[in-house]
């Protein structure tokens, strides 16, 4: 066979399995893995016993067996309960993963009353595998690290080893310039925020994990002295991006020198679907004789993209 003689969804037409797992495919852009980052994940039961939960969500697997085998969309409805096996005098390293047994690659099931699609446990693994070890169609969701004569499994145990399929990104930029001249900055070493530099109010998606930040401030205008201090930014009430040394020898005069500030945060659960003030900050170091400012000639701007992660 070359081509399928009926493209999908032509009236009349009947289709087989493989061309919806290839539309699968090709919607999920040959990717595999979770939908979202709380799809799948495997934890400790809600009372520790002998295995783990995996949680709702859905997921796209790929099939291993043969090259236009397609992928397969499946999800789990609620949370299940998966069984890891004790150990005895020695520890053991096992993996979690969402399986499917396609009959028509592998296997002997029935799909008219088997379960082809069920999570399983493969005991032994490597202590640092993340990829399942062997050619069977599924994907990793965790490894269970138990150690010896121990029938009780915690969170501690347990590495999330998922992947987003297709992870989402938000990227923004944001310009700001100061209506008028700062308060000088640089005669102590506390931070303090320029005093016309308003900041900006961003919105976080509520799918975000972690957002990497460049704020371009150009220029800043020093004056009074030579200038030794730092410059960042803070981001809501609990992140704060690394600092930027500024170091200035020209004397006394005023004179203007452009400086970056950026960072890759992980966001806090608390600040997702919130929209937080990023402002940027200044302060000399100790000894410092000169100031920092930003005035009306000065362009702000913030270059921001948050991205998706397991979670």
């Amino acid at each position: 066979m070359t081509l399928y003689a009926r493209p999908l969804l032509t009236n009349g037409a009947t289709h087989p399995a493989q061309q919806f797992r290839m539309l699968v495919r090709d919607l999920a852009r040959g990717a595999e893995g979770i939908t979202e980052g709380d799809d799948l994940k495997v934890t400790q039961r809600s009372t520790p016993g002998s295995g783990v939960t995996v949680s709702d969500g859905s997921a796209i697997v790929k099939g291993r067996v043969n090259t236009f085998q397609g992928h397969y969309a499946e999800a789990n409805i609620g949370s299940a309960d998966v069984d890891i096996a004790a150990t005895g005098a020695s520890p053991r390293t096992d993996m979690v993963i969402l399986r499917i047994e396609d009959p028509e690659y592998e296997g002997s099931l029935d799909p008219a009353v088997d379960q082809v699609a069920y999570f399983q446990v493969i005991s032994n693994v490597s202590s640092s595998a993340t990829t399942i070890p062997d050619g069977r169609t599924g994907i990793p969701l965790a490894r269970v690290t138990v150690p010896a004569s121990t029938s009780t499994i915690t969170n501690a145990m347990i590495t999330d080893l998922r992947q987003i399929a297709n992870p989402r990104t938000a990227r923004s930029l944001f310009t700001q310039s100061p209506g008028s001249i700062s308060t000088a900055l640089g005669a102590s070493t506390t931070f303090n925020y320029f005093s016309t530099a308003a900041g900006w109010t961003i919105t976080i998606p509520d799918w975000a994990t972690t957002v990497r930040m460049k704020i371009d401030i150009c220029p800043l205008r020093f004056s009074v002295d030579n200038f030794f201090g730092s410059v960042r930014a803070t981001f809501g009430a609990s992140l704060t991006l690394q600092e930027t040394l500024v170091d200035d020898n020209q004397g006394t005069g005023i004179r203007r020198v452009g400086t970056v500030v950026a960072d890759t945060l992980i966001l806090p659960a608390a600040y997702r679907g919130t929209s937080q003030l990023l402002r940027v900050q200044g302060a000399g170091a100790t000894g410092n004789a000169g100031r920092i400012q930003v005035d009306s000639g000065t362009a702000m701007a913030v270059d921001i993209e948050f991205a998706e992660a397991p979670r």
